[in-house]
């Protein structure tokens, strides 16, 4: 089982980079599922069931997504229907809207369980403990037979998420960090058979800081002044995407490797 799993999609221009991208890439290699985190998919901050829409309609099959996905109220009814393809991070209290895994059934190639998690460090939201949360869903889904249990660990600070992959060697088929919008080289699989990357990176502008335009970000850190953010919406981009390699008789990884493209 091939899985495609891609990069925060930020602002108007990750959206279209990723229809001028993805489609293409259905065609030629062989996969089987897309994910891709929307956090950031609605003019660079929250989502709206247009923008989700949209992409899905490239080729993405679930989204997850992390603390900015409340920022647009419209999105939260949707959060908890059945029809909105949307995780929330899993550790959230409970009575938040969403859901934060997801069991996706692709018939011949079986079952997969999506998990989305928040790291705690450098993040303001109250969230529970993200090891204490997987463990209680795999508890949970433990009778379950899966073909793939994949993991994004939407979280600020590297030194965790590398600590969940650690944790979850063997138990899970990948952790996959998102959140930071930097992509990392660090692309492996583990001792016991986990795939993992401490950041996908991002879908969005190539002229920009992590999306937003240089000449806003700058003074934002230089001054003490407030500056309302912009999101760049033209002019080259990146595609940042690791393919995962899964044995899903065994549910262990095979290989993960990073798909990354320039696209002008």
């Amino acid at each position: 089982m091939r899985i495609l799993f891609l990069g925060d999609i930020v602002a108007r221009l990750g959206r279209e980079t990723t229809g001028k991208v993805l489609p293409k890439l259905l065609k030629t290699a062989k996969i089987s599922l897309v994910f891709a985190n929307a956090e950031n998919i609605a003019h660079g901050k929250g989502a709206t069931t247009a923008t989700i829409e949209e992409v899905r309609g490239y080729g993405v099959d679930y989204y997850t997504s992390g603390n900015h996905i409340f920022w647009r109220s419209e999105i939260l009814e949707g959060l908890d229907g059945s029809d909105l393809p949307v995780l929330r991070p899993a550790n959230y209290d409970e009575d938040v809207p969403g859901r934060g895994w997801t069991v996706i059934d692709t018939g011949k190639q079986g079952k997969v369980l999506l998990i989305n998690l928040q790291g705690r460090i450098l993040i303001q939201d109250d969230v529970s403990c993200p090891f204490r949360t997987v463990d209680r869903i795999l508890k949970e889904q433990s009778n379950e037979d899966f073909s793939a249990i994949i993991v994004d660990m939407h979280a600020e600070v590297t030194s965790e998420k590398v600590a969940l992959g650690w944790y979850l060697d063997g138990r899970v088929s990948a952790v996959v960090g998102t959140h930071t919008h930097v992509p990392t080289s660090d692309t492996w699989v583990m001792p016991k058979g986990t795939a993992y990357v401490t950041d996908i990176g991002m879908i969005g502008a190539q002229y920009s800081v992590l999306g937003v335009k240089p000449e806003i970000i700058i003074p934002f850190m230089k001054y003490p002044m407030p500056q309302r953010f912009e999101w760049v919406e033209e002019g080259p981009a990146v595609f940042n995407s690791v393919l995962l390699d899964i044995d899903r008789r065994s549910g262990k990884a095979k290989s993960i490797k990073r798909l990354d493209k320039i696209v002008d």
